[in-house]
């Protein structure tokens, strides 16, 4: 859609300066519209339903019928306290971020599809204050992609199933339908939106630049939707009720919909002449439903994912319900399938990334052996998280990324049998939950995850270079100097052939006036010195080596004192913005 170039662009020269579209926020919260409760489709709802009464088959043909001829449903089929249907109807809705199209001079952004966690039921009934498309998480990293010229959206989707079933075998044919028609309301969203853009476009999206964005069970949700294609893949063998019988599938697609979510006796979407073809995955936990679904020329992706995390397996292993704690399908984690796209050839448009603070901390903990998980070699697209050992009756963490408000409704509900609230049983696995680490962990998700969209979506300069090293050099070498510095810690030691022993990686590509920095005492005690003159700094950020922000600082100066202050010993890492570019050096306090 056409739009004239407002006059306040003509003001925001600064704004553009040493800062790109899509890695840095342009924008800001006041330039972002939210538009809530956008409609996208209505479907069955399997939550409310009562698909055993008599009644379904007469009502399922009425709805059928209605919606074929383009007709009103009726009140009561929305409405779950009416009886006088058993099947009920919900209308799904979504929320949209976008840069104000009164400022924004781009007319065609590309767009991410966030999909929220909840274990595929709604809070409290999950036995979690979190599981919306309104969750804190869902509406910061909403926000953050708006401010750097995303369109993002985080839509609702159909939730329903019993984690009380009597046996693995029930309770795992229930979840796998949960997700199989969570697919299909992606794919009908997906669709929704292509079709808007090819006529008004009102959001100003490109539908061929689309990312999915999932988190907890929206991370299996966003993988399932990205690869699977084929009617054959719901008949793996663990997809059946009877592994010796190749013909069933736990999913009855005569039933809940083709793979597209068409043509089901208990479905309503109808095809609009558009796919659902999305082009980037990402995933903050979940896993993959099995390898054989991934396949050569399938969307890049990025995995962010807790190395110990205790429901969703980091390797290989079986998925566990934190509703009740049951097991329900062994699937592959990200340690597992990221390697496996690598070998596919899905992540080579970004897989000789420079090494920023971010890929550099992921590519120092690749190979390593953590407490007994080792973290896999060739992991390119993987960020693992490695989160403390908390003794019980604290567990391991999956989604250090999660905070919400202790005083909320959903998280004031005591949990039946238990005698808790579902607050008291979400710290178990995120034990200091809160908004200033949850924002942390998002820091490191945007900082890792947004240049290889721009590099596989080719949405702006992609600092490739030659492979870099491979971790945060751990003590103060020197050039000429073996890489091992003499302590008893090696795994940051390992370097290639392409680094030094100050711990710079090469192949960087920087502006001219960072050949002169002096960065002076190197480490120090109270403060570093930052002398530049070739050139003004413009801002700087100070990162630890797990990718966290500890510092950033708008300067304008050829002298920076970095004074120490509540930071704690160790090495950061000191990005340094000029009006030609970044470079990132290594500093450290002893």
């Amino acid at each position: 859609m056409k739009r004239a170039l407002p006059l306040l662009l003509l003001a925001l020269p600064a704004l553009a300066v040493a800062q790109q579209r899509y890695i840095d926020e342009v924008f800001t919260d006041g330039q972002v519209v939210i538009t809530p409760n956008v409609p996208f489709g209505t479907n069955i709802d399997f939550l409310t339903s009562n698909l055993a009464s008599p009644n379904v088959p007469a009502e399922v043909t009425q709805l059928q019928t209605l919606v074929s001829t383009q007709q009103p449903i009726p009140a009561p089929f929305f409405d779950p306290t009416d009886g006088s249907t058993a099947v009920k109807v919900r209308e799904l809705r979504m929320d949209i971020y976008e840069p104000d199209q009164n400022v924004d001079a781009v007319t065609e952004r590309p767009m991410v599809l966030y999909i929220h966690t909840g274990n595929a039921l709604p809070p409290p009934q999950n036995g979690s204050p979190v599981g919306t498309r309104t969750d804190s998480c869902a509406v910061e990293v909403c926000k953050r992609m708006a401010r750097r010229g995303y369109v993002a959206v985080s839509m609702s989707y159909r939730l329903g199933w019993n984690p009380l079933a009597a046996t693995e075998e029930e309770r795992r044919g229930q979840l796998l339908n949960a997700i199989y028609r969570a697919i299909h309301d992606v794919r009908q969203c997906v669709r929704t939106h292509k079709e808007e853009a090819a006529a008004a476009n009102t959001y100003g999206i490109d539908p061929d630049k689309i990312i999915v964005l999932g988190e907890g069970t929206g991370g299996y949700i966003a993988l399932a939707h990205t690869t699977l294609d084929k009617g054959s893949e719901l008949f793996v063998e663990k997809f059946r009720p009877d592994p010796f019988n190749p013909n069933v599938s736990y999913v009855d697609t005569n039933a809940v919909g083709n793979l597209a979510g068409l043509n089901g006796q208990l479905t309503l979407y109808r095809s609009n002449g558009f796919d659902h073809e999305t082009h980037f995955c990402v995933n903050m936990g979940g896993a993959l439903a099995d390898t054989t679904w991934a396949e050569a020329g399938d969307a890049p992706m990025v995995a962010f994912h807790t190395v110990f995390d205790p429901f969703a397996p980091f390797t290989y292993g079986i998925v566990i319900v934190p509703t009740t704690g049951g097991p329900v399908v062994d699937v592959p984690g990200s340690n597992y399938f990221i390697p496996w796209v690598n070998g596919l050839g899905n992540q080579t448009s970004f897989a000789n990334l420079t090494n920023d603070p971010f890929t550099a901390r992921a590519r120092s903990l690749y190979g390593q052996t953590i407490d007994g998980v080792t973290i896999a070699s060739g992991a390119e697209g993987l960020f693992p998280v490695v989160r403390p050992r908390w003794t019980p009756p604290a567990s391991d963490e999956a989604s250090p990324w999660q905070w919400w408000d202790p005083n909320s409704p959903a998280a004031t509900t005591v949990i039946p049998g238990l005698g808790i609230t579902t607050h008291q049983a979400s710290l178990a696995s995120n034990p200091d939950m809160s908004g200033a680490k949850g924002r942390a962990y998002l820091d490191t998700v945007m900082g890792y995850m947004n240049p290889r969209i721009v590099c596989a979506l080719q949405l702006g300069p992609c600092a490739l270079g030659t492979p870099d090293c491979l971790g945060v050099i751990d003590g103060p070498d020197q050039p000429g100097q073996p890489c091992d510095d003499g302590d008893a810690n090696t795994i940051n030691d390992a370097w290639t052939a392409n680094c030094d022993c100050v711990g710079q990686p090469v192949g960087i590509a920087e502006p001219a006036a960072a050949a002169a920095l002096v960065i002076a005492p190197n480490p120090a005690i109270d403060a570093v010195r930052i002398s530049s003159p070739a050139g003004k700094v413009l801002s700087y950020t100070l990162h630890t080596p797990d990718g966290r922000l500890v510092r950033n600082s708008t300067v304008n100066a050829d002298v920076i004192i970095l004074q120490r202050g509540e930071l704690d010993g160790g090495a950061y890492f000191l990005t340094l913005e000029f009006a030609e570019g970044r470079a990132v050096r290594r500093v450290a306090f002893n």
